[in-house]
């Protein structure tokens, strides 16, 4: 017969189980992402310094664009550049997958996090305290 303290046990090792599984699953999705690159990517429309050109009249004016500008900061130091039309879908693609290894570390330090709780009420358990 199973008393509570030997079913909250299993219990802890189900959960202690499922983390590490779930921490496996998030290992492999992390080396499957594929080049990345931190920022943002936006559009720029910009007026010129030219007299008399399109983007200047008054009636209706047609700004110069669009442009593609990454901006990011990295180790401290921001950084803005543009990015030429041909090279925007590989960078929106880099892009998002920084922003989805973001996400895969910041979920994998919870589990971490959860798994050294499940371990340390096992342990707590175990000892009967």
């Amino acid at each position: 017969m199973l008393t509570e303290s030997d079913s909250f046990a299993m219990t802890q090792d189900m959960n202690l189980t499922e983390v590490e599984k779930r921490i496996e699953a998030l290992q492999r999705r992390l080396t499957q992402l594929g080049p990345m690159h931190p920022g943002s990517i936006t559009e720029q429309y910009n007026v010129c310094g030219k007299a008399g050109c399109r983007c200047k009249d008054p009636k209706k004016p047609q700004k110069h664009g669009p442009y593609y500008q990454l901006s990011y900061t990295w180790r401290g130091k921001s950084t803005t550049r543009f990015v030429r039309p041909e090279h925007m879908d590989p960078m929106q693609r880099k892009v998002a997958n920084y922003k989805r290894f973001r996400e895969l570390v910041n979920d994998w330090v919870d589990l971490e996090v959860e798994r050294e709780q499940a371990e340390r009420e096992k342990e707590r358990q175990a000892g009967g305290h």
